[in-house]
């Protein structure tokens, strides 16, 4: 977005304690943020992202019809050892048809249309799934939350009403597209 000649830029004065600037000092010093503003601009994309204005109280956060909760990767590893290993895909496929309604009531995204997608992954990567691409015919998975890879293809089978067959086993995930029906 670029501002017009005539409109002046709004200055904002953000005051922080001293504990928040050291904070962000190390962040900056530790080459894990580029400045202040860059850092500024980054929490105001995760709070639109997620919109974090339906935060109740902390630890109880609703995306529209879903509420969400921030949980490790070892919970959800566990969950699925006492799962048969048939049944990995198939839930999968179950948890990503939750996963669509949820988006198209909450969201209004349509995940089985492809030109949605990019938005689609935004808001997985920005729940922490990991970053979802579209490489021609094949679906990549860099740093997937969930390296369960059966469990993964069924996932994205329900969330995009596709089919895909598996071309890797362990991150970088692929997966090759062979019905998008």
């Amino acid at each position: 977005m670029h501002m017009s000649e005539e409109q002046p830029v709004k200055r904002t004065t953000i005051i922080l304690d001293e504990e928040e600037r050291r904070y962000i000092d190390k962040l900056i010093e530790e080459g894990r943020e580029p400045g202040i503003k860059p850092l500024i601009s980054k929490m105001l994309d995760v709070y639109r992202s997620m919109g974090i204005h339906d935060w109740k109280y902390p630890g109880e956060y609703y995306s529209g019809v879903s509420r969400v909760a921030f949980i490790n990767v070892e919970f959800i590893n566990i969950l699925l050892q006492f799962i048969p290993e048939e049944k990995w895909q198939e839930t999968g496929q179950k948890i990503g048809d939750a996963a669509r309604i949820s988006l198209e009531a909450s969201l209004d995204l349509q995940a089985t249309n492809h030109e949605e997608w990019p938005e689609v992954f935004k808001r997985l990567r920005v729940q922490g799934f990991g970053d979802f691409y579209v490489r021609d015919k094949y679906v990549v998975i860099k740093t997937p939350f969930i390296s369960n890879h059966k469990f993964l293809n069924g996932f994205l089978e329900g969330l995009l009403g596709i089919q895909l067959e598996e071309k890797t086993l362990t991150p970088p995930l692929i997966y090759e597209i062979t019905n998008t029906s």
